[in-house]
């Protein structure tokens, strides 16, 4: 098995991230001797990006609001994790273009992400996770999540 050195672990913080995350850890803890370093990353998508300006208001409370909710999830869940508060990284923008941002400056030889594992049209027409799959300079793993994950 390959033992990857620097895992980014790409989270959306929903209820299934815990399955996600066992994956990652387990990628992490693969090399006894040297264990790889686990960096976890959370995508906020601005609200004016889901509006596009349609709707003239200004979203910075909710923005700020949404931004300090996620600080205290992620460093939770990070806690569980044993990732470090220096490799915990919350970024406003596009996921898939921010997640290619963060591992090419972490250098990451594997990003993990949750896939639905949605077929046909769905699945053509743009997901997270098929953004950060296209594009990416090192492996993906996307581990299947949702219905069907028995």
């Amino acid at each position: 098995m390959h033992h990857y050195k620097t895992i980014l672990f790409a989270t959306d913080l929903s209820d299934e991230a815990k399955t996600i995350a066992k994956k990652a850890v387990a990628l992490r803890d693969n090399n006894i001797q040297k264990p790889a370093t686990l960096h976890i990353i959370h995508v906020i998508e601005p609200l004016d990006f889901a509006y596009g300006g349609d709707i003239p208001m200004d979203f910075s409370d909710i923005q700020g609001n949404i931004q300090r909710q996620t600080e205290k999830k992620l460093a939770a869940f990070s806690a569980k994790l044993a990732i470090k508060p220096e490799h915990q990284y919350i970024i406003t923008g596009r996921p898939e273009v921010e997640v290619h941002k963060q591992a090419e400056v972490i250098k990451a030889d594997l990003i993990v992400i949750g896939s639905h594992g949605r077929h046909g049209l769905s699945l053509l027409l743009g997901s997270t996770v098929n953004g950060v799959l296209h594009g990416a300079s090192c492996d993906v793993l996307a581990v299947r999540v949702g219905e069907k994950n028995t």
